[in-house]
């Protein structure tokens, strides 16, 4: 993977940054999805945030050999304090991280979101809180993806500010818009996730040491909505 060639998960993340948009790309390792977007015409201002020097470093050179220094700004910040106001960023992407980290990332930066940005999520597990944050903080799923790429399933969350909403459990648990869908990939995904919620909670009956209650409760609770969800 390069700026030319994206993977395919972060080609269906650059599908759902709108056209024109001012984009900042959180964790942007070496820069790829901004500087992809900018040679396609499909941007007209980036902002690369990373956290960690090296991976800072390779967005730099990433956007140095592209030409891009004038369009795309690279900087070494924690999180969305790598956004600036005079930034006017209209779109977010957060990709390749722990949902529950990508929702700390959200809130520790709140005071850099005007509300008007879109946010395109693609978490690494951890779904469920992140949509947890998104609901309690007025945002509303108005996408959701799910892929599969190299045995690994992906799912991307895009979000905008819409003032309360509320989702179901099951619904945080699942994405609300997927349980609608339905696709192929998401029914073998929750597939083979009951496979292995049924096989857990047969290593907590052979347990030596007394599994606690509420959490052999979780585990059989979500095996449940998993088969309903599959009838």
């Amino acid at each position: 993977m390069n700026e030319h060639t994206l993977s395919m998960r972060l080609e269906r993340v650059a599908a759902h940054v709108p056209a024109d948009a001012r984009l900042a790309d959180i964790g942007s390792d070496h820069g790829y999805l901004p500087v992809a977007l900018m040679r396609r015409g499909a941007i007209v201002a980036a902002v690369a945030g990373e956290v960690a020097m090296t991976p800072f470093l390779c967005a730099q050179r990433t956007v140095r050999e592209n030409g891009l220094e004038q369009q795309i700004t690279v900087r070494q910040a924690n999180g969305l304090a790598a956004i600036e106001l005079e930034d006017g960023i209209t779109a977010i992407t957060v990709c390749g991280m722990g949902g529950e980290t990508i929702r700390d990332i959200l809130d520790s930066g709140k005071a850099h979101l005007t509300g008007q940005e879109r946010l395109i999520l693609q978490p690494n597990g951890g779904e469920q809180p992140l949509r947890q944050w998104l609901m309690e903080n007025g945002y509303c799923i108005v996408c959701e993806e799910l892929l599969r790429e190299n045995r690994f399933y992906y799912e991307i969350i895009v979000a905008e500010r819409s003032g309360p909403v509320r989702y179901s459990a099951e619904e945080l648990y699942f994405g609300p818009l997927q349980m609608q869908a339905r696709s192929p990939t998401f029914l073998l995904k929750w597939q083979h996730i009951l496979r292995h919620k049924q096989q857990t909670l047969r290593h907590f009956t052979r347990a030596r040491q007394a599994v606690p209650e509420e959490k052999t409760q979780e585990v059989a609770q979500q095996a449940r909505w998993i088969t309903e969800l599959l009838v």
